[in-house]
């Protein structure tokens, strides 16, 4: 490097000494001449170095870290700030809706309907409270076409008590009902037949009964209840009922078996056959017991059970022992949105006056009255959410039961009792398979608005009877309610029966099978709020004016329209 410097501080000194004698000879006269050059320049290249990216620095004073301290020279400042205390923001709250213990509801329509509801209740103290029911519904029928009175009334009252403690909760009740039916569904072959003997087609039922139940906390013993009836009518005829049930956890080898219990007594009679003067008498004793396991297992839910009973007929002395499956299962398959479920079920059920006058008021007082063995009844479905407000639910089913009741039209006999000119009905007793499948879609939008759609498919196969008599093929349902806003409110029910078969008698010879027409029965309603307490409220019923026939011989009303009012009210 000092080479090269060398060499341009004399080519620079060289020049300026040039210049310097050149400055001196302006004046002198310009004479050409020729410059020899003694030894020409010849400049080279050094080697090139790589400078280090991280020099090592020998420096002793730059090798030393100097301390750093740091100092904050405060002093007070006088301030007028004062911080404003925050608030909350502002939720508009809805006004909560009112709600009152007790109601009454009066209203009035067609065909002379009255219908009448009052429901009370009062808190006697913090744990105490009775209450009571009282309802009326009635019409004076007056349906085209039929020739005999076809009004109906049904009255109801009910009173209970009930109270709740720490560890333990019971409350009893009891009520009476009296119902008056006709049996105005004469053919038109025995119409004059009936009216010249002048029969008397009112058919009216008592029902008195009392009960209560009880539920207990952290105890083995989980529920009771107990039920008496009386159920009785006009004709002579009577029934007593007495069931008790309870349910109790049975510990197993650290595993607990919830188990119940049920015992079941039934008796009564009717003043004669319906073909002659013979009484009819009736009893059936049952005791059961339904022992079930719940495993539970991630998403599986699976109850493993049976059920047992044993049957004593009070009347003839027999005896019967009956085990039925009880197993049921659930899985998740999508957590709510797919839920797989199924099971094996069987049952004991016991028959009675009161549950089959109360699914077919037309029935004549001359019934056999004996259990149904439902031997099983295997189903398999899915059910879940397709959203937040929409649910279903399909399945499939196959039961096979042993002496299913069937309601089937009575012959006609004449015989001078009211009910034997082919205007009343009877039961049969078969061994039924029944193949089914269902579908319900339910929508729940919020409070104001709900909606559900059932339907479902039947496929009977009978042993000994031709048919399997006044069992529908399908049925279907819908209803609908809605609160349009805080003062109006609309709602709607709709009802499809497919057909269904049952025998007919043209007069008194051999019986012919008939299918009863399917028919769609819709209702509507919408109401008013006037104020707090106060609504009134519009129906209309059978809107198709649809005169279908539930059973044979026994039309409906036409369109019906009924209004009225509600008042709610706190003691």
């Amino acid at each position: 490097m000092r080479k090269h410097i060398n060499r341009i501080l004399t080519v620079a000194t060289t020049c300026i000494a040039t210049l310097g004698y050149a400055q001196s000879k302006q004046n002198d006269t310009l004479n050409t001449g020729v410059i020899d050059v003694v030894k020409p320049y010849a400049p080279s290249i050094s080697d090139a170095f790589k400078v280090k990216e991280a020099p090592t620095l020998d420096d002793a004073t730059t090798e030393t870290k100097k301390e750093i301290k740091y100092n904050i020279f405060s002093f007070p400042v006088a301030s007028t700030f004062t911080p404003s205390k925050g608030k909350a923001a502002v939720v508009e709250k809805a006004k909560p809706v009112k709600l009152f213990d007790n109601y009454a509801t009066l209203g009035v329509g067609s065909y002379t309907t009255i219908l009448g509801e009052v429901y009370l209740n009062h808190a006697i103290s913090r744990n105490e409270s009775v209450g009571g029911y009282v309802s009326h519904h009635s019409s004076g029928g007056n349906i085209e076409g039929v020739e005999f009175d076809d009004g109906f009334s049904d009255s109801k009252i009910n009173v209970n008590y009930a109270s709740r403690m720490r560890d333990m909760a019971w409350n009893v009740e009891g009520g009476f009902q009296y119902s008056n039916y006709n049996w105005y569904g004469v053919p038109n072959s025995q119409v004059v037949f009936a009216q010249d003997d002048n029969i008397n087609v009112g058919h009216a039922f008592y029902n008195a009964h009392v009960g209560g139940d009880i539920s207990f906390e952290d105890t083995y013993i989980n529920s009771g209840s107990v039920l008496f009836r009386r159920f009785a009518d006009n004709q002579s005829s009577g029934e007593n009922r007495f069931i008790a049930k309870g349910k109790v956890d049975v510990p197993v080898n650290g595993e607990e078996i919830s188990t119940e219990v049920k015992i079941d007594y039934l008796g009564g009679g009717f003043s004669n056959l319906y073909s002659g003067l013979e009484s009819i008498d009736y009893g059936n004793f049952q005791v059961g017991i339904m022992p079930s396991y719940q495993l539970i297992r991630d998403d599986l839910t699976l109850n493993l059970g049976v059920s047992a009973y044993y049957l004593n007929d009070t009347e003839s002395g027999s005896n019967n022992f009956y085990i039925y499956p009880n197993i049921t299962a659930t899985y998740r398959v999508v957590s709510d949105v797919v839920i797989a479920y199924g099971g094996i079920q069987g049952d004991l059920e016991q028959n009675s006056y009161y549950d089959f006058a109360t699914e077919n008021p037309f029935v004549s007082p001359t019934l056999f009255i004996t259990p149904t063995d439902k031997q099983y009844n295997a189903y398999v479905g899915l059910k879940g959410k397709l959203s937040s407000t929409m649910s279903y639910n399909v399945n499939g089913s196959y039961e096979s039961s042993q002496n299913r009741a069937l309601f089937i039209s009575n012959e006609i006999t004449r015989s001078g009792d009211d009910y034997t000119y082919g205007n009343s009905f009877g039961v049969v007793y078969d061994d039924i398979n029944t193949f089914g499948v269902s579908g319900e879609i339910n929508v729940d939008i919020n409070r104001n608005f709900n909606l559900g759609l059932k339907a479902e498919y039947f496929s009977y196969s009978s042993d000994t009877e031709a048919e399997a008599w006044n069992l529908p093929d399908v049925k279907g349902s819908m209803f609908l309610d809605y609160q349009i806003n805080q003062n109006w409110f609309a709602g709607a029910n709709l009802f499809y029966t497919g057909e269904r078969k049952d025998q007919f008698f043209l007069t008194t010879s051999t019986p012919q099978t008939v299918t009863l027409d399917s028919y769609f029965d819709a209702n509507a309603h919408v109401g008013y709020h006037v104020t707090e307490q106060i609504s009134v409220f519009a129906k209309a019923n059978n809107i198709a004016n649809n005169n279908y026939e539930r059973w044979q011989n026994t039309p409906v009303q036409a369109i019906q329209f009924l209004a009225g009012a509600t008042f709610k009210f706190d003691f």
